[in-house]
């Protein structure tokens, strides 16, 4: 039972505990902001270094050293996003009475580089380790990407909880990208997707190695994950509940 509960609890622990350091840094003083954001950069560094010195290690440590190391450099992605260093050619509301094609190209263009940057990164990944022993580093960054760009589509369809107050002052522009519906079209799809991934994880890692076993029910772990963060946007739910105590801070000002 322990292979199975420990991968789970792992999982969110750094899920949850990731996030919340994640909002706290992006609230601090802009000085403190740069030299948090230039530390977690380094953190980010020794992280690939760490994805590149296990991508032989085949055992339960090395797919748990690749998981967390993947979770940090998508950490610094986030940071890099929300602190609005990395984001898009534009930095305005959606133009007033845009048509739906106008609409759909500005809201690209409000994440293009943040989304070009993640995909570089992606695909880094796949051609760095993704053919070695132990590839669960990409795997875990290309699953988050896939199911955040799930996320993005969904708030931009239109879901229940917007979520705004996770958003900065200084990314306040995006809420205007959002809509507010009860449901879209392309939500019951996400999380059948995500569902039926969940069950093939859970039935390869039957019957595995112990590595290949924990790296399965992690990224497993992570998806389910992933589709409770969907799962929020519809339910009459508060989302940032589960991170009061790091949105106590006011939004850094805009940089």
């Amino acid at each position: 039972m322990t292979e199975y509960a420990l991968p789970l609890l792992f999982a969110v622990g750094v899920w949850w505990a990731g996030t919340g350091v994640v909002l706290v840094l992006d609230r601090l003083p802009r000085a403190s902001g740069i030299v948090s954001f230039v530390a977690a950069s380094a953190f980010a560094v020794a992280a690939l270094a760490c994805i590149g010195h296990n991508a032989q290690d085949r055992s339960v440590a090395g797919a748990y050293a690749g998981f967390t190391c993947a979770m940090v450099v998508w950490g610094w992605h986030e940071l890099a996003f929300l602190a609005g260093w990395v984001t898009g050619p534009r930095r305005q509301r959606v133009s007033v009475g845009a048509s739906p094609m106008k609409r759909l190209s500005e809201a690209v263009q409000v994440l293009l580089w943040h989304e070009v940057a993640l995909l570089v990164t992606a695909v880094g990944l796949w051609i760095w380790v993704g053919s070695s022993p132990n590839p669960v580093a990409a795997w875990t960054f290309t699953l988050l990407y896939v199911m955040r760009v799930s996320a993005k589509l969904n708030l931009y369809l239109g879901v229940r909880n917007l979520a705004l107050e996770f958003l900065p002052e200084h990314l306040s522009y995006l809420g205007s990208y959002f809509r507010q519906r009860r449901f879209n079209g392309l939500m019951p799809w996400s999380l059948l997707a995500g569902g039926v991934c969940i069950a093939w994880l859970l039935a390869d890692a039957a019957g595995t190695a112990a590595g290949s076993h924990a790296s399965r029910m992690l990224l497993a772990s992570t998806l389910a994950l992933a589709l409770v963060e969907h799962l929020m946007m519809v339910l009459p739910l508060q989302p940032a509940a589960l991170w009061r105590w790091a949105l106590r801070r006011e939004p850094a000002v805009a940089r």
